[in-house]
């Protein structure tokens, strides 16, 4: 489990396709916390270290979370969002994020507002449905507050500490960002579905 608190960006040393998906080599000084095995958050996905070494992890990508992410278009040379488990006693200073991603959203505009950044992400009915206003949304593993939605995609405004910490801070029109929604909104739904009639 991860709380959406980015604690580094890592960068893409290598990205190796084949056959059976992908394999990225990721620089990063958490690195030295991690063991072979372990669970990090890579832009919002949870994958595992395949192989630790000075500074660097190395993780494979599988074809479903290619489908689901924008992991598989990586390249070498790219910033990515790194978070580490949270640890039991751990405070839970963002949201909870499984790092499961449920899919991908694009940019859509970036307004400057004072000191913030103000971002529209287009997303599908399939995942608007989970976002409500003030609500919480992981967006490339950082969590944010949703200032605004509707039918064809949502706003988040980014304060200097996010656009520091963050790759947010060079994403323009255009970029895929990998969306997780509120998981409390999804085992609602299937607790409550909305036909399910209220007996009396």
């Amino acid at each position: 489990m991860f709380t959406g608190l980015v604690a580094d960006r890592g960068h893409v040393r290598t990205a190796e396709r084949d056959a059976s998906g992908l394999r990225l080599g990721v620089t990063s000084a958490l690195a030295t916390e991690l063991e072979t095995g372990d669970s990090v958050a890579v832009n919002g996905v949870c994958l595992t270290a395949a192989s630790v070494e000075s500074g660097a992890f190395s993780a494979y990508v599988m074809a479903e979370t290619s489908r689901r992410s924008s992991l598989g278009s990586l390249s070498a040379g790219d910033e990515v969002n790194l978070e580490l488990p949270l640890r039991a006693g751990d405070r839970l200073g963002g949201h909870v994020v499984q790092g499961h991603v449920d899919g991908v959203g694009e940019v859509e505009a970036i307004e400057e507002e004072g000191s913030a950044r103000v971002v529209r992400i287009d997303a599908g009915p399939e995942l608007l449905r989970y976002v409500v206003e003030k609500g919480s949304i992981a967006v490339d593993g950082a969590s944010l507050t949703v200032a605004s939605v509707d039918a064809g995609g949502f706003t988040v405004s980014l304060i200097p500490e996010t656009l520091e910490r963050t790759t947010l801070r060079s994403a323009a029109p255009g970029r895929a960002v990998n969306l997780e929604v509120d998981v409390m909104a999804k085992h609602l739904e299937k607790l409550f579905p909305a036909h399910q009639e209220v007996r009396a």
